[in-house]
């Protein structure tokens, strides 16, 4: 059974752990505050890349906030995935936009490496592998 993929999905990605949700007034400057913020941790992001930035709503007031940022073109998301690594300690992620079903199976498969059952997995273009 092929995984799920969401239409226009390509250029997504998901930044979590950013702080405080942003009110109305900071709308409009969520993408100077998301690139900002990238900027001073060494991650190259030119704002003329991104299509959209914004926030999504939050179920519960105790989750961390995330940024969906859509991208004008795929290589500029794998290319802002691929420097995630100097997030490292920080408790912000740079994650893919997945469907909940892939969701869903990225985090067993990543339990599961854990407890050692499978070697590795990774997600690559909104596909779990």
């Amino acid at each position: 059974m092929p995984l799920e993929t969401k239409p226009r999905t390509y250029a997504r990605a998901a930044v979590r752990g950013t702080g405080e949700e942003p009110n109305e007034e900071d709308i409009s400057t969520v993408e100077n505050q998301m690139t900002a913020f990238l900027q001073s941790k060494g991650i190259k992001v030119d704002s003329s890349n991104i299509e959209a930035c914004h926030p999504i709503p939050r179920k519960n007031k105790g989750d961390k906030p995330v940024i969906i940022v859509r991208f004008v073109n795929r290589k500029h998301e794998v290319e802002l995935l691929r420097q995630g690594r100097k997030l490292k300690g920080t408790q912000v992620y740079l994650n893919e936009h997945l469907t909940k079903r892939n969701a869903d199976i990225a985090r067993t498969a990543r339990f599961l490496r854990k407890q050692k059952k499978i070697q590795s997995t990774w997600t690559a273009n909104c596909s779990l592998h």
